[in-house]
């Protein structure tokens, strides 16, 4: 049938399944606008604030439905607004396909009105940039783009189609998406025999959990390799959830804030099994003393992962969940009762601690958890707040902790929250801020209210740039250049301006029935926590040290 380019989009985004979309209006793509007006009973569009919220809500739809996330945005700075979400996805392996229009074909390279060469300026941070120029590459450049997306490691994909294609006409017949197999041909066999002969000759072995396991939905082979390596299990920022936050094998995070046994078990492990991380510099600190004692086995989707930061002894290229059911076949129960022993005596020793006479950031996540049962999808900004998450909330399934692990992007989680709670809308979320963060998206708060899209929003009120000031304090002297927000922003009245439900917490007694009345709303809410400034995130690993060279607060007083 013939059909006009927005029609084309429009159809193509259902052969996708696509049910939710984030976006912003603009002139060059008005005619797909046009388009979803009238098939807004099968395809939800929800208005962002701002075209970044719309990159990263669709970022959070993505992470925690498993599916593909889809924004839209205009020519110029629309398609540019875009960029730093594209990029905190490019980082982390999600899989969006951000749409965008551009000028007319006559107008393209002549610095038109909101001309920007937007395929050009993603390509590096994209898995493919694409511009459809023609309406008869229209269909099949998309439905390659979701393709592209989901293949492999998954990752962003931009298409940037001139408005001529949008209006102009070509045939269009449906098709049925292929069904995207998992990456299991590379799969070294001989290597999997290898690192079982390894993994029996070691008497210390351990277990790392990176963000390829969350993608991969790995969780159940996973807790069935690890009972049979009879090993401790320690986790990166985004491998959270995809090992049992409550299970008996697991010591906690690993690395900058990482906790003290799982920095010096790692550190002393003679095997070390690395499910889906690519060592980032936060997790292996000192790349040259990292797991030094160890054999280590790498496995994961992406070959150019292997050797990049840490040199391994053996790797392993393929799906995470068809490489463990490999393992699951092959390798008997094996036995390591004594230093198991040893490494979960350490973490009964050496557990995590804080201040708790006054209201912090650790108690409120604690409450949090213990309220919601540890059943709630979580998203954060960046900074010390994203770390007492990820120390202090227990995530027990895959896709529950949304954050920015790679690019660490300021004013991710509120866009991140709405994009996740549209694809999850029977489970409670609630994004975790600092004021700092707060401030750089705090508009998409409206698009909650106006969406009807009942998020919640914490924020751990310290007046300052957190993370930052810990850095000034531990290394420059305390000398606090441009980190201080004390500026008597009233945020329970800036909630309420916004159509939002606003509360203000300055005692403990006051956190868990405040968090219950908001999760019972049924509404969007903000919830201001009054910290204290120089609160900090303990365990630390100093910039540049190994890991087994980690300290706490009370190091710092001896």
């Amino acid at each position: 049938m013939q059909l006009t380019g927005s029609q084309i989009v429009i159809e193509c985004l259902k052969e996708q399944g696509v049910d939710t979309v984030f976006g912003y209006p603009g002139g060059a793509i008005l005619n797909i606008y046009d388009e979803l007006y009238r098939h807004q009973d099968e395809i939800r569009h929800v208005l962002t604030s701002h075209e970044q919220g719309a990159s990263h809500a669709a970022d959070g739809y993505a992470r925690s439905t498993g599916k593909v996330g889809v924004c839209m945005a205009t020519s110029g700075p629309g398609a540019t607004n875009l960029v730093t979400g594209i990029a905190t996805a490019y980082m982390d392996s999600v899989p969006i396909v951000a749409i965008t229009c551009n000028v007319g074909i006559s107008l393209l390279g002549k610095d038109s009105f909101q001309e920007i060469d937007i395929a050009g300026v993603t390509t590096p941070i994209t898995k493919y940039s694409f511009i459809v120029k023609d309406v008869k590459d229209l269909a099949p450049t998309l439905r390659r783009a979701f393709e592209i997306a989901k293949t492999g490691r998954p990752g962003p994909v931009l298409v940037d189609i001139v408005k001529n294609a949008t209006s102009d006409v070509a045939e269009y017949e449906k098709e049925i998406p292929k069904l995207i197999p998992r990456m299991t041909e590379k799969i070294d066999e001989t290597a999997i025999d290898e690192a079982i002969k390894i993994l029996r000759k070691s008497e210390k072995p351990m277990v790392l959990v990176g963000g390829g396991a969350v993608i991969a939905d790995a969780d159940k082979e996973l807790a069935d390799f690890v009972k049979k390596v009879d090993a401790p299990v320690t986790d990166t920022l985004m491998g959270k959830g995809a090992f049992d936050g409550n299970d008996e094998y697991y010591v906690g995070m690993l690395g900058m804030h990482g906790t003290k046994t799982a920095n010096l078990s790692v550190s002393e492990c003679d095997a070390l099994v690395v499910v889906g991380s690519r060592f980032s510099d936060r997790v292996a600190a000192d790349t040259k003393s990292f797991a030094k004692n160890a054999k280590i086995i790498q496995i994961d989707i992406d070959e150019a992962e292997i050797n990049k930061n840490v040199e391994v002894d053996l790797s392993i290229i393929g799906d995470i969940k068809s490489v463990l059911d490999i393992f699951n076949s092959r390798l008997e129960q094996l036995y390591h009762k004594e230093w198991l022993n040893k490494v979960l005596a350490r973490k009964d020793a050496l557990p995590l601690n804080y201040h708790h006479d006054v209201l912090t950031g650790p108690y409120v996540v604690e409450k949090l958890y213990e309220v919601t049962k540890g059943d709630a999808i979580i998203a954060t900004e960046v900074g010390q707040h994203q770390m007492w998450a990820a120390q202090y909330y227990k995530y027990k399934k895959p896709h529950t902790l949304i954050t920015s692990g790679g690019l660490g992007t300021m004013g991710y989680g509120l866009g991140a929250a709405i994009g996740a709670k549209a694809g999850n809308p029977d489970k409670t979320v609630v994004n975790i801020a600092g004021d700092g963060c707060f401030r750089m998206n705090m508009n998409e708060i409206a698009t909650a209210v106006r969406e009807n899209i009942p998020v919640i929003e914490i924020i751990f009120n310290n007046s300052v740039l957190g993370m930052v000031r810990q850095w000034q304090t531990l290394f420059y002297g305390e000398r606090y250049s441009h980190t201080v927000l004390d500026n008597n922003v009233d945020y329970v009245k800036l909630a309420e301006a916004m159509g939002a439900k606003g509360y203000r917490i300055t005692k403990q007694e006051e956190v868990e029935p405040v968090l219950k009345e908001a999760i019972a709303s049924g509404k969007p809410v903000v919830i201001e926590c009054i910290i204290q400034s120089d609160d900090k995130v303990f365990p630390m690993v100093a910039p540049g040290k190994g890991l087994d060279e980690v300290f706490d607060e009370k190091d710092l007083e001896k």
